[in-house]
């Protein structure tokens, strides 16, 4: 029988967190993203090589032994609730989760190491969009070459290194300058898409695709959820902040029934996914039930992060509808977010598999 799942946060952990805000805090402000996603270089590398290179957080799930951390799961999930609280537009769950995955699955180690340090960022180059286990399209291997056309890749702008499928099997590690990336129009300006076309581009082969891409995948749709709950717990927070203190009728706002009832739903809905997130980090870092608990919170994730970002705008009134306030931003990233990685709906439908409930 399987082991109850630690759903609290260490001394550690906490910690931790501690410090990635403290970070974001000084060198993350919600008017500075704004500025960023309205530029050409809607990455924000100085922040990256602040959390990579001089906290460490590129190698938390890379083994000291091969330049890393040695952490596990649920130290990642906590800096990736800071960053979804601050929707930092870094490429951290790209590069530090999806990326690092697919090459532990491999054994690359150099690669791995380089990962590590945080100087060289990484892409998976499959879609945004595609969940764990689903199929995903593969590229032309030709004379040691590759070629064909990508779309929906995450932070393929900001990336070193590509890891491409090809139609033989393989995963192969393309540097970046070997293919063209062309931004593709993205809801989420934090976290921009690109099509890569390969015409020729040399590759060294560095392992076999499905294993690597679904393990890749399934830590991102598990660690997706505690970004998300990161989004909802900044809007459910900041919208009572801003309830206690604008005033109808010269009352607080938060303070008329029908509102409070709103809150106590929305409280109640970020409290479970938690719980969801949660079980999903340290489920990744045991082993146990990793399948399940990961498709669990996905199913839940999605709705509630998107659930709170709207009752964050509209509980906000006429300024959340502005550009200036951030709010957008989480609404998007946790619109976006919500078909990342797999729906809620293909995870429902995992769901039913794994535990023999499917549809008549």
């Amino acid at each position: 029988m399987s082991a109850q799942p630690d759903l609290l946060y260490s001394e550690e952990e906490e910690a931790l967190r501690a410090a990635v805000r403290d970070l974001l805090t000084d060198h993350c402000d919600a008017a500075g993203v704004i500025a960023r996603t309205e530029s050409d270089t809607p990455h924000d590398l100085a922040l990256w090589k602040s959390l990579a290179d001089g906290m460490g957080l590129a190698g938390l799930l890379v083994p000291e032994a091969q330049g890393g951390q040695g952490a596990t799961h649920r130290e990642v999930a906590v800096v990736l609730e800071e960053l979804g609280r601050a929707v930092a537009p870094v490429p951290y769950l790209t590069s530090a989760v999806v990326v690092t995955e697919a090459l532990l699955a491999c054994g690359d180690e150099e690669l791995l190491g380089r990962l590590a340090s945080g100087r060289t960022i990484g892409a998976l180059a499959v879609g945004l969009h595609s969940a764990p286990g689903a199929a995903f399209k593969a590229v032309r291997l030709e004379n040691g070459t590759l070629h064909g056309e990508l779309t929906g890749i995450a932070d393929a702008a900001a990336a070193d290194v590509l890891l491409v499928p090809a139609d033989d099997g393989g995963l192969y590690a393309v540097a970046a300058d070997a293919v063209t990336v062309t931004p593709q129009p993205s809801l989420d300006l934090t976290r921009p898409l690109a099509t890569v076309t390969l015409d020729g581009a040399p590759a060294r082969r560095i392992g076999d695709a499905e294993p690597a891409v679904r393990r890749a995948l399934r830590s991102a749709a598990g660690l997706l959820a505690s970004e998300q709950l990161g989004v909802a717990d900044w809007a459910l927070t900041e919208t009572v902040q801003y309830l206690k203190e604008r005033k109808q009728f010269n009352r607080p706002l938060g303070g008329f029934q029908a509102i409070k009832h709103r809150l106590a739903q929305l409280w109640l809905e970020v409290v479970n996914l938690r719980a969801a997130a949660r079980a999903a980090a340290d489920a990744l870092a045991s082993g146990e039930d990793t399948d399940l608990t990961v498709a669990v919170a996905q199913a839940y994730a999605a709705p509630v992060a998107v659930h709170a970002a709207e009752e964050a705008l509209q509980l906000h009134a006429g300024i959340g509808m502005t550009w200036e306030h951030p709010i957008h931003l989480y609404l998007k990233r946790a619109k976006a977010d919500s078909i990342a990685y797999g729906t809620a709906g293909a995870h429902r439908e995992a769901l039913a598999e794994l535990v023999d409930l499917r549809a008549p």
